[in-house]
């Protein structure tokens, strides 16, 4: 695990992964508003095969809107990144980058108070799709 990001191993595929933390984001006021499919992106422009690997952006636009008003520049870790991928040991993993990690390099107090709050929010997510699999 990094310190990066937030971690969890899911037992299911990558479609199902996919769904159910897209679902948790949801319920957080969280929407998808970009999907990267890596590894299709890479067979297609440089013939790499790799595993399954998704980059989804997610947004909440109350706090992206708070947050960009705190720190104009803020757009440029915007948005909030959480990939799904089948790992070489054959896990499926979902993983949500660590607000407070990645917002550290911003020279803004108010940052971190936000920081901290998505932070909850994403390992809330996190954790529904943890609890979800294994009930």
């Amino acid at each position: 695990m990094s310190d990066y990001g937030l971690r969890i191993d899911f037992d299911g595929d990558m479609e199902a992964a996919e769904l159910a933390i897209t679902d948790a984001l949801k319920e957080e006021g969280f929407g998808i508003i970009t999907r990267i499919d890596i590894a299709a992106t890479l067979k297609k422009k440089i013939d790499l095969e790799r595993l399954p690997y998704v980059i989804l952006g997610a947004c909440n636009p109350r706090i992206a809107g708070e947050a960009l008003e705190a720190e104009e520049e803020l757009g440029l870790l915007l948005p909030c990144n959480v990939i799904v991928y089948r790992s070489r040991a054959g896990k499926t993993v979902i993983s949500a980058i660590n607000p407070e990690n990645m917002l550290s390099i911003v020279d803004n107090t108010a940052m971190q108070a936000m920081a901290d709050q998505v932070k909850v929010i994403l390992q809330r997510a996190l954790d529904t799709c943890h609890t979800s699999v294994n009930s």
